[in-house]
């Protein structure tokens, strides 16, 4: 059964930096892409990064340079640094391992002086 599960999210000042971690169960994670979304109020879900199995990264340019996204495979994890946060990146993070289908249960970040 494939589990994600997502940590490392909260409240944070402009500027400011997190880390998000999600855990990974249930299937080889070394083998495949994982990414993260996020979803704010009202809004679609909308990718934030991925990073392949062999190691290559994708950003949109509303996050690129900001974020960045590395993975553990002898932890089955990945993260997502991110760096000078800004209001509008306040949502719902999730990870997503699309060769499953699967999400996790969402980690909120507020951005917010």
């Amino acid at each position: 059964q494939v589990q994600l599960v997502e940590s490392g999210g909260g409240l944070v000042q402009p500027g400011g930096s997190l880390r998000l971690s999600c855990a990974a169960s249930g299937f080889t994670f070394s083998s495949y892409t994982m990414g993260w979304y996020r979803q704010a109020p009202g809004k679609q879900r909308d990718l934030v990064a991925h990073i392949t199995s062999g190691g290559s990264t994708n950003y949109p340019d509303s996050v690129k340079g900001r974020f960045t996204i590395s993975r553990d495979n002898a932890k089955k994890t990945v993260y997502l640094q991110m760096n000078n946060l800004k209001p509008e990146d306040t949502a719902v993070y999730y990870c997503y391992a699309p060769r499953y289908g699967a999400w996790g249960q969402g980690t909120q970040v507020t951005v917010s002086s």
